[in-house]
């Protein structure tokens, strides 16, 4: 099975986000939009109340997360995603790094960019055109998440909440 640890943040964000998605995001109806903590990793069922545990362990070491949203960015040329930039605080690279040490699973694949994305699976004169538009929308949140979430894959591919864990201790 896989699993992937999130931050969802709060409605305001989401339904900001979702007014994209459900025109440039292919899994729009998938999963809600998340900042990814952890990303997705393929382990066995039987070792998911191990990382659970895990997950609950790192928690209590770290109050909830300030994020502030700045802008709209492109992981182009790499791929053509377009996202919403977190700013990478030293809180959230912390407890990025604490969750891909001391909970199960393999060595993240690409270098973590804490983002939520609005926009995937596009061609590159697509992205050209929509990135074009998109970045120049003025973007101004900040809020606090007190919650993080282990969420599995289901068999229709769609994400669902597995167990969530409260942020409460002091980094």
């Amino acid at each position: 099975m896989k699993y992937g640890i999130v931050a969802f943040p709060s409605k305001e964000i989401q339904d900001f986000a979702n007014s994209y998605r459900k025109r440039y995001d292919t899994h729009y109806a998938k999963i809600t939009p998340h900042i990814t903590l952890k990303g997705e990793t393929e382990i066995q069922s039987s070792e998911i109340e191990e990382i659970s545990a895990s997950i609950k362990k790192v928690c209590e070491q770290f109050n909830p997360l300030t994020i502030s949203i700045s802008k709209i960015s492109s992981f182009a040329p790499v791929n053509n995603a377009i996202y919403l930039k977190v700013e990478p605080t030293e809180q959230l690279m912390h407890l990025h790094e604490a969750l891909e040490n001391d909970v199960a699973g393999g060595e993240a694949k690409y270098k973590f960019v804490p983002h939520i994305t609005i926009a995937q699976d596009m061609s590159a004169g697509e992205h050209d055109d929509v990135f074009g538009q998109l970045r120049m929308t003025k973007v101004d949140f900040n809020e606090t998440i007190n919650r993080i979430h282990l969420l599995y894959q289901l068999e229709d591919g769609s994400w669902t909440v597995f167990e969530t864990y409260r942020l409460r201790g002091e980094e």
